[in-house]
Order: structure tokens, then sequence, then C-alpha cells
């Protein structure tokens, strides 16, 4: 097979690879714009999953933003300007790079929903991303001023500032409506949360689905096939946009209900004011990020909108012992998603050529196969996603059933 065979085949298999990782975003971050409907009523867990697929479909053509982040703010293979390939990094190498940089991604993203951890499918990238470069070519090979001012530095402030305002305004809402009687308040705002739901998918869209779009079209530049110049001009390829956000989109239908149950159910038990307090402030800060290009978390901020409901109520309970084990796993992610990819890009580049990206895709295929069938002996459905937190053993995970819930 030819060198430029050889490309094109490894090419495919990125593209893939990026969809199947949008797929997981959807159904891995699904509950960060549902959750909190789907716990208080104002949503049927079916009609939630359904709207924010679509929603997500649609955000993804609002902006491309933070898709111009990724193909230029984690990776350093290409040239200031004219966006080529530096000096020896050759199409196929940069290809792996990126191939496992996405199976590093998928890997996590799968690992933390069998145990029900809402982390962040984002970092889980960055981090698949930055291992494989590392693994190629030393600290050179990562944009260090990108990195942190795009992603680290929002990773750290975002839930901090969702939860301080998610706090004041529940607090506030609660003081308003003080008069109101439980009954019309719970009515009243779970109308309020069907907006608020839709519009944190929206925001979603707008940045998750760019994120593999950034990859897609990185990829692309890698093999020659787009430059940066084409993107600055004409912007991302509309078949790109629109693959990418059907993906997400698929993946957000089918509901990826054990993180939606821990979120929904597990920091706080949320009435509908602190949800809809919830996913406006979630949705504020996901769209200003989006704006100026950056590739902010959307379930650090949706985690940290809940826990500030939480605190913002009076006389309501946070679990500590739930957002400690998911602020463990928000740690973990980066570094345990890098080290795989490492682990990838080293397996892919000993055997070398199309014989190591296919031994890589098959690895990632049997990993996700297994980890579906664990899955099913503790399964969530749209059916038992808001039984009590406590006492559920059929919807419990294996990290719930070590640790004692709070």
């Amino acid at each position: 097979m030819s060198a430029h065979a050889q490309e094109v085949v490894v090419l495919v298999l990125v593209v893939v690879t990026a969809l199947g990782f949008d797929f997981t975003n959807g159904f891995h971050d699904t509950g960060n714009a549902m959750a909190t409907s789907i716990a208080t009523g104002a949503l049927k867990p079916k009609v939630a999953v359904a709207i924010s697929g679509l929603l997500n479909l649609v955000g993804a053509f609002l902006s491309v933003e933070v898709a111009t982040t990724v193909t230029t703010s984690v990776l350093k293979i290409q040239q200031k300007g004219s966006g080529n390939l530096l000096g020896g990094i050759t199409a196929e190498t940069a290809l792996i790079i990126i191939f496992a940089g996405l199976v590093g991604g998928i890997l996590w993203n799968l690992f933390t929903w069998l145990h029900g951890l809402p982390s962040s499918s984002s970092h889980a990238l960055f981090g698949g991303l930055i291992g494989a470069g590392l693994a190629s070519g030393g600290l050179s090979r990562i944009n260090w001023d990108g990195l942190v001012s795009k992603v680290l530095l929002p990773a750290v402030a975002s839930p901090f500032v969702a939860g301080i305002v998610a706090a004041i305004g529940t607090f506030l809402i609660y003081a308003i409506t003080r008069s109101v009687r439980d009954s019309e308040k719970e009515s009243s705002f779970r109308w309020g949360q069907i907006g608020t739901a839709s519009l944190v998918s929206l925001a979603h869209g707008t940045g998750d689905a760019q994120k593999t779009m950034g990859v897609i079209a990185l990829a692309l530049i890698a093999k020659g096939s787009l430059t940066s110049g084409d993107i600055m001009k004409n912007g991302i390829p509309i078949w790109i946009i629109f693959s990418c956000g059907a993906a997400i989109a698929l993946g957000t239908y089918l509901g990826g209900w054990r993180v939606i149950r821990t979120l929904g159910k597990g920091l706080v038990d949320i009435d509908a004011p602190q949800g809809m307090a919830a996913e406006a402030s979630s949705a504020a800060i996901i769209l200003t990020s989006s704006h100026f290009g950056m590739a902010l978390s959307t379930t650090h901020v949706a985690s940290g909108s809940i826990v500030g409901t939480g605190l913002g109520r009076p006389n309501s309970q946070v679990r500590w012992s739930v957002a400690g084990r998911m602020a463990a796993g928000w740690v973990l992610t980066l570094p345990c998603a890098a080290i795989v990819g490492a682990a990838c890009y080293g397996v892919a580049h000993l055997i070398g050529g199309v014989g190591g990206a296919v031994v890589i895709f098959i690895v990632l295929l049997s990993a996700a196969g297994y980890m579906y069938l664990r899955s099913r002996a503790t399964a969530v459905h749209a059916g038992n996603v808001n039984d009590e937190w406590e006492g559920a053993p059929s919807v419990r995970s294996e990290l719930s059933e070590r640790q004692p819930a709070a």
C-alpha cells in the first residue's frame, strides 16, 4: 500500500473515531442540560433527551470559535501563519497523534460513564491529545500558552463561578417568592426550567460539538486536505459541522442515564426553582465562554451550578461525598486520558503504519464493548433514573457500592 493510501486509511479512522467521541460526548453530557429538569419532573425523561438532542444539533451551527481554538491551542504540530506541519512531523505521524488522543478521550468517557461520574468530555479529549503529543515529541509538542489560557484556567475557575452565580440566583428566587405557595412555585418554575434547560442544550452544541469539529479539521490540515487559511476564510466545512452535530445529537438522544441520575439525584435534592437557577447560570457561562473561544467544560459548569443551588437554598443539603468523588474525577481526567493517549500512540508507532492504527481501533472497540456489557449488570434507564438516591441498589454503580452514599 502506498504512503498516500495509508494516510487516507488512517484519516478515515480518525474521522470515524472523532464522530465516535462526539457520540460518547453526547450521552455522557446529556445530564448537564437535562438532569435537573428530569429530577424535578419538569420534563419526562425521554422527552427531555429528545429536546436536548435536537438543540445540540442546532447549536453546532451557531459558532466555530471553540473549533478554531482546538486546531491551534492544544497541539503544536503546525507552523504559525501557513498552517503547514512543523519540520520532522509527517502527515502519518500527525494523524496517529490525533487518533491516539481521541481513543484516550473515548475510553475515559466510557469509564466514567460506567461509574456514573460526570467528568469532563472536553478534558478527556484534551488529555488524550496531550498524552499522544508528549509521547510523540516531548514537551515541545504542546502549545502550553494556549492550553493554560484557553483550557486549564477556565477549568479551574468555571465551577466556582457557576456555583456562585447559581447560589446567588437561588437565594434571590426563594427570597422573592417567599410568600408564594410551594405548589404554585413548583408548577411555575417547572415551565421556566423547560426554557432554561433548552438553552443549556443549545449552548452545549455550540461548545462541545465544536471540539470534535476542531479535531477533524486538524486531521484534514495534517493530511493536507485543508489549510488554516481555508478555515479563516471560509469557516469549518459544512459536512464537518453537520456530522459532528448529528453525532452529538444522537448520543444525547440515547441519554446517559447513569450520569443524569448522579447530577439530578446524587448532589442535591433539587426543586424546580433551584433547577431553573442552575440551568440559567450554566447557559449564561457556557455561551459567554464559547463566544470568546474558551474550551470550557460544560460538566464543570453544570455541576458547579447544581452545588451552588444547594448552597443558595435555605436548609438544603449538598451530598459532599458525591461532590468529592466528582471532583476527584475532574482532577484525574486530564492525566488519565493522557496516559491512555500516550500508550495508544506508543503501540501504534511501534507497529507502524496502518497496522498500528487498526490495532488501536480494535482495542478501542473491544474496551468499549466490555464496558457496555458491564453497564448492563446495573442498568440505569428512563424508568429508574429518578429513583431515590439512597437504597436503590438496582441503579447503584460499583463505585457507589464501594463508598457509602451521603
